[in-house]
């Protein structure tokens, strides 16, 4: 009996020895949420709900957490409305989108101070006197799990994130894929292994390649609408599209240290049942603004991105007196919008970067190559144009190259590429696409989103269900 009682006392040791080196480790994480406030109240009861799951829930984000939504993005200090409700809700960590960098050197640097969690970026290095300092990474303590996760941004061809130049004076920055080679002695160092990334999918998964040490790789910057997750080279990989749509629930399972299973799945924020009451009413706080809902005109619907990029053209267009315009993809934030009133926080939401107009003269070839320059810059997607319509002809061997264009006027006639031209575009463009002209270009001293504001008040109603300009031959 004795020798009995003492085996089964061995054996209830063993398993709860086994239970408590078993843990799970629950994540909500979200992606390119760009300043998506009135989600916040929802997503703040969702972490609520999780939480009386487990209490050490561990909440992330991959970047691009502003610009999209002028009640942040033109606060009395920038971003202040997202920090202040990311602060509350209890965010665990964020990578460093490249619109991070919208908030400029000074504003980036009072965003870090204001954050009540780390920004996570391993390969950026500022100048001291920016007082710009992320961490490279950080490990969690997790009930005694350690969860160790590594901050990544993305760099477009010129060498720094998708931002104007400007913006990151004073900054170095180095290529992902070396700087996670620099990191990889985390992997002795913790139980689970996280990469943050701001890099796109299809870099996501040439790093799982790469890298099969990383548990988990939560990304952003392509807005790539992932179910749940999915497994490359045994990396689960995650992501959502923008504004707050939905979030990922990710759990793992760790035993004795080592991560034994992991999955995810989507949550829909906008019809989560339940709203944080707190978090409403600070929604609610910042958005008591009455000027943006000014109305300036009244407007059909806006079924594609391409007909609100083309009104823009023609905005810069008429407010400038010139010829042509062009506008790149990236810069049209809202890709449609319902009939009805088109207010100033529309326009705000429109275009919320604060860019400078340029004009330049130029003849109609050096146009054709600037909107080829522009295609390459913005990772192959072709910008928007104003008083011309294009047939882009693409090379058959490579499909993400651009064999040809043929430009035509608005009425279809053949254009006249030796005829100089007076172009305006936003100075981001400006900045980025180096196609050789004669005119490096110079501003006007309005900012782009005034010139959209002028041109539907002058308007008054408008309507481009029926606009259409560039063509993609295959």
């Amino acid at each position: 009996m004795k020798k009995f009682f003492l085996i089964f006392i061995f054996a209830v040791a063993i398993a709860v020895t086994a239970m408590a080196q078993t843990r799970k480790i629950h994540i909500l994480s979200g992606n390119d949420m760009h300043a998506a406030i009135d989600n916040m109240p929802m997503l703040a009861a969702i972490a609520d709900s999780l939480r009386q799951i487990d209490n050490s829930l561990l909440v992330f984000s991959a970047g691009d957490n502003r610009t999209g939504n002028p009640v942040n993005d033109l606060y009395s200090i920038p971003t202040y409305p997202m920090t202040a409700l990311m602060n509350f809700i209890g965010f665990d960590a964020s990578a460093f989108g490249n619109h991070e960098f919208d908030n400029k050197q000074a504003g980036l640097s009072k965003l870090l101070s204001t954050s009540n969690f780390p920004y996570l970026c391993a390969n950026v290095k500022a100048e001291p006197e920016l007082n710009i300092n992320p961490l490279p990474y950080k490990i969690f303590d997790v009930e005694g799990v350690r969860v160790g996760v590594l901050g990544i941004v993305q760099l477009g061809i010129h060498g720094y994130p998708d931002c104007h130049p400007d913006l990151v004076k004073g900054m170095q920055f180095a290529d992902p894929e070396e700087t996670i080679r620099q990191y990889l002695w985390l992997r002795d160092k913790v139980d689970v292994f996280i990469l943050l990334s701001h890099i796109g999918y299809e870099d996501d998964v040439e790093m799982a390649k790469k890298f099969p040490c990383f548990d988990l790789i939560i990304g952003g910057h392509t807005h790539t609408q992932l179910n749940g997750g999915e497994l490359h080279n045994g990396v689960l990989i995650t992501q959502n599209v923008n504004k707050l749509k939905r979030v990922t629930y990710i759990t793992v399972d760790v035993v004795d240290g080592k991560v034994m299973n992991k999955e995810a799945k989507n949550i829909e924020v906008q019809k989560y049942p339940v709203k944080n009451m707190t978090v409403q009413a600070l929604v609610e706080y910042f958005n008591n603004n009455p000027e943006f809902e000014r109305v300036l005109a009244t407007a059909t619907e806006f079924t594609n991105n391409e007909q609100l990029g083309c009104l823009m053209c023609d905005a810069m267009i008429s407010e400038a007196n010139a010829d042509l315009a062009l506008q790149n993809y990236g810069g049209v934030r809202i890709e449609q919008k319902d009939a009805g009133p088109f207010t100033v926080k529309d326009v705000l939401r429109l275009d919320p970067f604060g860019n400078d107009c340029i004009e330049m003269m130029m003849t109609g070839e050096e146009y054709k190559q600037m909107l080829i320059s522009c295609y390459e810059n913005s990772e192959g997607w072709f910008p928007f144009i104003g008083g011309a319509r294009c047939d882009v002809f693409f090379n058959k061997k490579d499909t993400t190259k651009i064999a040809d264009l043929k430009l035509y006027t608005l009425d279809g006639k053949n254009f006249n590429l030796k005829k100089t031209y007076k172009v305006v575009t936003n100075s981001y463009v400006a900045a980025i696409c180096d196609a050789p002209r004669r005119d490096p270009g110079h501003s006007n001293g309005i900012i782009c989103s005034d010139m959209i504001m002028a041109y539907l008040e002058k308007m008054k109603t408008i309507d481009y269900s029926d606009v259409s300009r560039v063509r993609f031959k295959k």
